[in-house]
C-alpha cells in the first residue's frame, strides 16, 4: 500500500467511527437541569449534561467516494450538494443530526473530520472556549434555515460548535 492509498482509507475510517459514535443514541445538551445526570467525582456530586453531535463535518477531496462508503456501510442517503452548507452532501443521522461531506473551499483548507456539538448559547459556548485558550476561527455565523456555528481552535484540533 503506498501513502496515497494509506491516507485515502485514513480518511475513509475515521468518518465511520465518528460516524458511530455520533448515530448512537445519544441525548441532547439541551435539556433541563432537573434532567440532567449526576455523578460522585471525588467526594463532590457533579451534575452533567450529555454531548450531542449535530453536524459533523468532512471535508475531502473525495467527496462522491466518501459518500458512497458511508452509504453503503450505513444504507443512508446523500443529498445532492446544499449551497448553504459549502456544497456539503448531507446525510440525516438517526439521533436527529447530519453528516456533511465537502469538497475543500480554498486551495489552503486541509482534509478534515470536525463535529460541531450542538450547544444552547453559542456565544457563551465561545467564551468558554476562548477562556481555555482556544482561538476562535470563525466567530458565531447564521446560516439561514439551518442555525449558527462557530469554529474554535484547542490543542491543534478544531471544534465546531452549533446552535439551532
Amino acid at each position: 500500500m503506498n501513502s496515497s492509498q494509506a491516507r485515502l482509507s485514513i480518511l475513509c475510517l475515521a468518518p465511520l467511527l465518528l460516524v458511530g459514535a455520533a448515530t448512537s443514541d445519544q441525548p441532547t445538551m439541551d435539556r433541563v437541569r432537573s434532567d440532567a445526570e449526576s455523578k460522585i467525582h471525588d467526594g463532590i456530586r457533579v451534575e452533567e449534561n450529555a454531548l450531542k453531535v449535530q453536524y459533523l463535518e468532512i471535508v475531502t477531496p473525495s467527496v462522491d467516494e466518501t459518500c458512497h462508503v458511508l452509504a453503503e456501510a450505513h444504507g443512508v442517503v446523500f443529498s445532492e450538494p446544499i449551497a448553504e452548507l459549502g456544497n456539503a452532501r448531507t446525510a440525516d443521522l438517526s439521533d436527529g443530526g447530519r453528516i456533511g461531506v465537502r469538497a475543500p473551499m480554498r486551495a489552503t483548507e486541509e482534509p478534515v473530520v470536525r463535529p460541531y456539538v450542538l450547544v444552547q448559547d453559542i456565544e457563551a459556548a465561545v467564551k468558554t472556549a476562548e477562556k481555555a485558550g482556544a482561538t476562535v476561527a470563525i466567530p458565531p455565523m447564521e446560516i439561514p434555515g439551518q442555525g449558527t456555528f462557530s469554529i474554535y481552535i484547542l490543542g491543534g484540533i478544531e471544534h465546531g460548535l452549533w446552535q439551532l
